[in-house]
């Protein structure tokens, strides 16, 4: 005799289905808002390693080409005070973006429920 049918497999199939929807919301605030976060922050970490601010901001008294006198010190320190900066500000940049992305994910789901809804109404 056969064990399973297509009645079978459909309620099973129906049952999955009803909690993935179910269970989607708990997912998307807990585990995968954490995944999210700490992709977001995997990003940021790239982004600095390759912007390099950390290595500018620590070298920023160290003449540059080794020229030791007043003229060299001088203006290895202006050119990577500049640097510094922009890199500051480009790491600056990158926080908000991965912060914006962060409230976007978190106001996703509702937006989604309110436009739907306005589409029934």
């Amino acid at each position: 005799m056969f064990k399973h049918n297509f009645l079978s497999y459909g309620l099973k199939v129906s049952a999955q289905s009803i909690w993935e929807i179910l269970y989607f919301p708990l997912w998307w605030y807990t585990v995968g808002f954490w995944r999210f976060v700490l992709k977001v922050f995997n990003f940021w970490r790239n982004q600095q390693a390759s912007l390099g601010f950390w290595v500018w901001l620590k070298n920023i008294f160290v003449p540059m080409y080794g020229q030791t006198d007043f003229a060299g010190r001088s203006i290895s320190f202006i050119i990577r005070l500049v640097q510094i900066i922009y890199r500051g500000l480009g790491m600056i940049v990158v926080l908000i973006l991965g912060l914006v992305a962060i409230v976007l994910w978190l106001l996703f789901p509702p937006a989604l429920l309110i436009a739907i809804i306005w589409q029934f109404l």
